[in-house]
């Protein structure tokens, strides 16, 4: 049977391999005669939807920005909120203060922006002359004679108690006294015996003497008994009259001092005109009349202590300002780049009190940015939030319910008696969320109220459109990174070049780059090239050895993976034909750039049921996408071949010397041609790779990474020999996708690589083989083809199939005899 030979399918020309900047089309020798843009390019839709989180003030419109690393994000958004701040919103400042009543609870007062360091330094001069005054008016003649009054009053009642009960103690025969025991001195009844007092403790020494007798004594003794309730009594009388004595003398200082006291509160309460702010001044006047004598004496030495170690006995009048807006300008914009509990919430802080102790108060409050940005805006990264349990969950919480409680952290391990719960502040705070979209998906997948939280997302795009606008915009965002970073200016020549570096960046003839860290990076360093050189102006030959230097910096997996090759221990075959072998294409992500290298595929059948047999997925080693793509091939034969007679055929597909992960379906294309292949029995050219996804119904489909596929294979071939026939088979509409590097675009120039963009399933193997695919006529695919070839393949094993099912039938019938 002559086999029919297959036409010729296009090749590409060396000019569809690159989109070419043509340095005239720039308006400039070099970028020091153009200006840096001033807005943001190519981020229309993520700057509208950013605007419209700042402007609605409603709860809920926090704003999540997501977009890949690099892209622009974070400046921004910076630039963005720089604007926005101008337009000062009203600020307030926070104070915590001592809740006299309950001291476990801090009290929070809230201040006009710069009123609370006047509040503060008020309290203080409050404080300051009352310790002036409350000493003056407590030694006033007219407060001292009534003192004296009080005294000598006090004292007359307290002689005539106990001149009345010594007098009736004198009649009983005993007499009122005081015994010495040990240092101490205390009142006690002595009986009265030879007219003299004697402790009671003598009596056995008398008894000795023969001075009393055991009758005397034990009378003495019960009426000793019988007084001592007497006296118990007279001390509680005594006690009662000290009692009303010094509440006498309480209420005489406090009416002497009280004017002063509430004149000089007044005055304050005048000037703050805040409801919670009278509520503690009425406590601090409470607090000062309850204890006057810190004014005029020592206070007890519970009292906390200072640095100094001295007890401050005015402590609790102090005014802890958590918030101090008096120097903001503007909009408050906090960018946390290190949000942990403490930094973004605040804390409780504790201190030793020396004695192994740890104890903490209101003056320990501390306040964290989300406090700091509020009426403003508080930029955090998404990623740090998870860093720390306990963060996101707190934020959490605060956005549903717009109310800061500052607790102490929870990690903090020192323990104190006590423990304090401060009034909760509003929070007032635009957070924003810088992420990417995959984070974005999770959270709004995973937590159910999150897009309640962050209603607005601004995604920020990774390319743009080159146009003639677009190119002139991207030329001023490079002068713009050359004027933030002190570069030397870049002549036009090195500007196209990095416009081509851009659309490879992008992976697209049609597309440049808006990650512009990477664009960025190649500035610095050709900068750093051209000055080791001593120029004053960076050319084109600076940008590409900065290109070569990076992709050096990152090649040793690349470098290590070619030297395989090279050594012959990965098989690979780039000349000659061989039936159900072929050249598919991976690619390897090396940081900064990805890099491809062809991988040998396989195929064998046997008789069977029509099952594929997919070798990574039994070994564990594909991902969905892979065993999507092998379903489909099983998929196409069934739709192509399976129409008039089962497929009665198993085949196997592997990838070999892979020991990875294999993943996504760019494979499909490689498998079936090595299929058809090896059912037809043609040889497949060694020297074509290939890559494609494919579908049912034989139409192939765009596949990633072109580029480092075609450069890839193009490697391998040049280390074994460029002979003429090598090339590499891709979807046409990858084409628009081609960015290649000067080599392979100059070998295909020179007709010594070849790149063949195909659509359908019948082009490819056609160029495999160079044999005719064939059509489907009614009786079958026309004679001499591939397909009708793998057709009468299918039919042989279908009869063998048969055959053996109908031996084993006779076999079975033969034994039932």
């Amino acid at each position: 049977m002559k086999l029919l030979k297959a036409p010729k399918h296009r090749e590409l020309k060396p000019s569809e391999l690159r989109w070419k900047c043509n340095p005239e089309i720039l308006e400039f020798d070099s970028t020091e005669q153009i200006e840096p843009i001033e807005g943001i390019l190519g981020q229309d839709r993520a700057l509208k939807a950013i605007r419209l989180g700042v402007d609605i003030k409603s709860p809920g419109y926090n704003i999540f920005i997501a977009g890949l690393s690099g892209s622009g994000k974070a400046t921004t958004i910076k630039k963005m909120l720089e604007h926005f701040s101008q337009k000062s919103p009203e600020l307030f400042d926070y104070a915590y203060v001592n809740n006299f009543k309950d001291p476990d609870k801090p009290i929070l007062l809230k201040f006009p922006k710069g009123k609370a360091k006047e509040f503060k330094q008020d309290i203080k001069s409050a404080i300051e002359l009352l310790k002036q005054k409350v000493p003056l008016a407590l030694e006033s003649e007219i407060y001292l004679e009534r003192k004296k009054n009080l005294i000598n009053e006090f004292n007359l009642k307290e002689q005539e108690l106990m001149e009345e009960f010594d007098k009736e103690l004198r009649y009983r025969g005993f007499a009122l006294g005081q015994i010495k025991i040990g240092e101490t001195i205390r009142p006690d009844i002595l009986p009265i015996i030879d007219n003299q007092p004697v402790p009671i403790s003598q009596l056995d020494d008398l008894l000795n003497e023969n001075k009393i007798t055991k009758e005397q004594a034990k009378k003495i003794f019960s009426d000793y008994q019988n007084n001592l309730q007497d006296l118990q009594l007279l001390y509680k009388k005594a006690t009662k009259l000290s009692q009303d004595f010094q509440e006498r003398i309480k209420t005489l200082e406090r009416e002497n001092i009280e004017i002063i006291v509430r004149g000089v509160f007044e005055l304050l309460k005048e000037k703050y005109n805040d409801s919670s702010i009278h509520n503690y001044l009425i406590q601090v006047e409470e607090d000062i009349l309850e204890n006057i004598y810190i004014f005029k004496t020592v206070k007890s030495e519970e009292v906390p202590q200072s640095a100094e170690g001295e007890i401050d006995y005015f402590y609790d009048y102090q005014v802890n300002i958590i918030l101090d807006n008096s120097d903001t300008q503007g909009c408050p914009v906090i960018i946390e780049t290190n949000p942990t509990y403490v930094n973004l919430f605040g804390t409780i802080e504790k201190v030793t009190d020396g004695q192994g102790g740890f104890y903490t108060d209101f003056t320990k409050i501390k306040a964290g940015s989300l406090l700091r940005a509020n009426g403003g805006y508080l930029v955090l990264n998404v990623i740090h939030l998870f860093e720390e349990p306990g963060v996101w969950r707190t934020l959490k919480r605060i956005l549903t319910y717009n109310k800061l409680e500052i607790q102490e952290s929870q990690f903090s391990f020192i323990s104190s008696s006590v423990s304090l719960k401060p009034q909760p502040i509003d929070i007032d705070t635009k957070v924003i969320l810088i992420g990417n979209y995959l984070f974005y998906a999770y959270l709004s997948e995973r937590e159910y109220d999150f897009k309640k939280m962050f209603k607005v997302l601004a995604d920020f795009d990774y390319e743009i459109s080159i146009d003639e606008n677009v190119i002139r915009d991207y030329v001023r965002v490079i002068k713009k990174l050359i004027k933030e970073e002190n570069l030397l200016e870049f002549d036009k020549n090195a500007i196209a070049y990095i416009l081509e570096l851009a659309a490879m960046f992008a992976g697209r003839q049609d597309k440049l780059t808006l990650r512009f860290s990477k664009i960025a990076d190649i500035l610095r360093e050709a900068n750093y090239w051209a000055l080791e050189d001593g120029m004053k102006t960076v050319s084109t030959k600076y940008v590409e050895k900065a290109y070569r230097s990076i992709k050096e910096r990152h090649s040793m997996l690349e470098t290590k993976i070619t030297e395989m090759y090279k050594d012959g221990y990965m098989l690979i075959d780039t000349t000659g034909e061989r039936v159900g072998q072929i050249n598919g294409l991976a690619v390897y992500d090396a940081n900064f750039y990805t890099f491809g290298r062809p991988i040998r595929i396989t195929a064998t059948v046997s008789l069977g049921s029509g099952t594929i047999i997919n070798v990574e997925r039994e070994a564990g080693m594909s991902g969905k996408h892979y065993n999507k793509g092998v379903l489909i091939i099983s998929g196409y034969f069934r739709e192509t071949f399976g129409q008039d007679l089962p497929l009665s055929f198993n085949a196997n597909l592997v990838f070999e010397q892979s020991y990875g992960m294999v993943e996504g379906d760019s494979a499909s294309c490689t498998e079936i041609f090595a299929l058809l292949s090896v059912l037809s029995g043609l040889p497949i050219k060694q020297s074509i790779a290939v890559t494609g996804s494919l579908n049912q119904k034989g139409d192939v489909q765009p596949i990633g990474g072109v580029n480092e596929k075609i450069e890839g294979f193009f490697d391998i071939c040049q280390i074994k020999g460029l002979d003429g026939k090598q090339g590499v088979i891709f979807p046409v509409q990858n084409i628009r996708d081609l960015m290649l590097k000067e080599e392979v675009i100059e070998a295909v120039r020179k007709n010594k690589f070849h790149l063949y963009p195909i659509s359908r399933v019948e082009e490819g193997i056609e160029i495999l083989t160079g044999v005719k695919a064939g059509k489907k006529l009614k009786d079958g695919f026309e004679e001499g083809t591939v397909f009708y070839l793998v057709q009468e393949k299918i039919k042989e094993l279908y009869a063998k199939s048969r055959q053996i099912k109908q031996s084993q039938k006779g076999d079975n019938s033969k034994k039932k005899k």
